[in-house]
């Protein structure tokens, strides 16, 4: 039996998603900025001076310095802002960003951009993570993070233009330390993660990873956790906020990527991931994915 541990590693080694910038400059006097209302994952590194962050609903703000950094993970109503007073925060312009300066003395320098997770099992681990994440530059625990955020100063000082893909890149590495570490500190969350930690689940999604091309009813699904079956429904879905059937769903659309990936025809990987029928497949993965399997194989082919 895999240990718990590793299955939550599975879990994060496999949470794919893409890192896109809208912003890379420097504010000065009174502003505010934010991506309310875009329904999109953003991020947003400090890289010189300070600002703030108001959430509404939040008691207080949250001061950012440089080498800090806000993970925003839901489309929540927030601003970041010069100002600390949320009223004031909210009356400020919205104003163009300046280019990046290393030896301005105010104003604050950010890199900003959104994530976005890919549909399937990447979408399942999101949602069960905490709506924000704020990486602090005391923490011990972030060593790695630390490193790539160097990293991304370096390139942001660089001349005359950082390379956007470069940033991207070492964004999206600086959120995955970041969110190793929250799913290792945090004992409490939801979701895939908590499935993988529970002692009478975890067998049931190592058998649901190794074997996806079973039968699975929910009677057996059941079986494997030793509940009644009213019992495991009920449990599953207070642990993993989704239903058995939407996790063996995306469980089996991400192998079948991985096979499609791989060059394998729509009919090994029909097979593969527990369909009997082509039909059926076909359905169900253009409507998980986005797109017929046999055009995401042409996409994926030769890379």
């Amino acid at each position: 039996m895999i240990s718990s541990s590793v299955l939550v590693d599975w879990l994060l080694e496999r949470l794919e998603l893409d890192a896109s910038l809208f912003h890379v400059g420097r504010y000065c006097g009174g502003w505010h900025a934010s991506t309310q209302g875009l329904a999109r994952a953003s991020f947003h590194v400090v890289v010189q001076g300070h600002c703030w962050l108001h959430i509404d609903g939040q008691p207080e703000p949250q001061r950012l310095e440089a080498g800090e950094a806000v993970f925003l993970l839901r489309d929540l109503p927030y601003r970041l802002s010069d100002s600390a007073d949320s009223d004031t925060a909210r009356c400020q312009p919205r104003i163009p960003m300046q280019a990046l300066d290393s030896q301005a003395a105010d104003g604050v320098g950010l890199v900003c951009g959104f994530f976005h997770f890919q549909p399937g099992l990447s979408s399942l681990m999101a949602e069960s993570l905490a709506d924000w994440i704020i990486l602090r530059t005391g923490d011990p625990s972030l060593q790695a993070a630390r490193a790539l955020f160097e990293l991304i100063l370096e390139e942001c000082q660089r001349t005359p233009a950082p390379s956007s893909t470069l940033l991207e890149r070492l964004s999206q590495l600086l959120f995955l330390y970041v969110l190793r570490q929250q799913v290792s500190d945090n004992q409490d969350l939801g979701g895939l993660v908590a499935l993988a930690r529970h002692p009478a689940f975890a067998p049931l999604l190592e058998q649901l990873i190794e074997h996806p091309e079973q039968p699975w009813s929910l009677e057996s699904m059941a079986a494997c956790t030793g509940l009644s079956r009213s019992a495991f429904f009920k449990r599953f879905n207070e642990l993993a906020g989704q239903s058995p059937g939407q996790v063996l769903l995306a469980l089996r659309m991400r192998h079948a990527c991985q096979l499609l990936k791989a060059n394998n025809t729509v009919e090994q990987v029909c097979a593969a991931v527990g369909y009997q029928s082509i039909a059926a497949f076909t359905r169900a993965f253009g409507k998980a994915i986005g797109v017929q399997p046999g055009a995401y194989r042409r996409q994926h082919e030769g890379r």
